[in-house]
């Protein structure tokens, strides 16, 4: 596990943004010269929400300038809320469209959302899951949490080997995202469509961004407390390749050799940023 701690949450979301362009760029999706007529393709776990927003902003920048394609990208959203449809102002595929899609030379095709409106939610699950195997896996699954611990909307006391289902949201949660809604509580949606923690953890790798002191006390429970299904982002304690990058208000309760075990090691961890030489 890493930690990445950075001055503030623009400095944090740089970092993230560049990690990704490297990955991508290590990875040189396209067409697979060792299997003629087949192509590569990166695979990218994203969430919505407001921490990752200026890591979005970044990627589109990089984009603008040449820096970096998403053509041989694949995406996979986290959740949807139940009982919005695509085109509601605040339904996650709105969100994605709006806020870095639109912006990206991404084959529409190779974006991938869960659907809050279909009939039977289960299937549409299941198929997700199905999407997911099919394209490979995840190659890198950004993510964010909440104030208690949560990814996507694996909320406090979801099992540690869920996958992909609906899911009853917590009090807090919608209460949290009434901001989203004219601060109406009666028009958040109560449910939503959610990876697991499972399916996340199925990700060859995974980078959780954490931000503000409002989120200090879910970092210490994340990195310095043990494994708890009340605290979902706890389980990447376990991942192969995980990557917790946050800003210096996020560290607030995290101990003091911790932080300064981890500031150790930033040195090493930007050389993670380096760019492969081009041949």
């Amino acid at each position: 596990m890493r930690l990445i701690i950075e001055a503030d949450s623009d400095k944090a979301s740089d970092w993230v943004a560049k990690y990704i362009k490297t990955r991508i760029k290590s990875f040189k999706p396209g067409p697979d010269p060792d299997n003629p007529g087949k192509t590569r393709y990166f695979v990218l776990g994203l969430p919505t929400g407001s921490t990752p927003l200026g890591c979005y902003k970044r990627l589109i920048e990089f984009h603008k300038k040449g820096e970096l394609s998403f053509r041989f990208v694949k995406t996979f959203n986290m959740d949807e809320y139940v009982g919005l449809p695509r085109d509601h102002p605040e339904s996650y595929h709105t969100y994605m469209w709006t806020n870095f899609f639109r912006h990206i030379d991404i084959n529409p095709e190779n974006v991938h959302m869960l659907d809050g409106m279909a009939k039977d939610k289960d299937a549409e699950c299941e198929a997700y899951e199905k999407k997911i195997k099919d394209a490979g896996g995840v190659d890198l699954f950004l993510g964010g949490i909440g104030p208690d611990g949560h990814i996507a909307f694996n909320e406090p006391g979801s099992s540690l080997v869920s996958r992909t289902r609906v899911k009853t949201l917590a009090k807090d949660t919608i209460i949290a995202n009434a901001r989203f809604f004219d601060n109406k509580i009666k028009d958040v949606p109560t449910e939503a469509l959610t990876v697991g923690v499972g399916t996340v953890m199925d990700a060859k790798e995974v980078v959780v961004m954490i931000t503000g002191a409002h989120k200090a006390y879910a970092l210490h429970k994340a990195i310095e407390d043990g494994v708890s299904h009340m605290w979902t982002v706890s389980a990447f304690q376990q991942h192969r390749r995980a990557t917790f990058v946050c800003d210096e208000d996020a560290t607030l309760e995290l101990r003091v050799k911790t932080v300064k075990y981890f500031k150790g090691l930033m040195e090493l961890h930007n050389k993670l940023l380096e760019e492969p030489k081009v041949d």
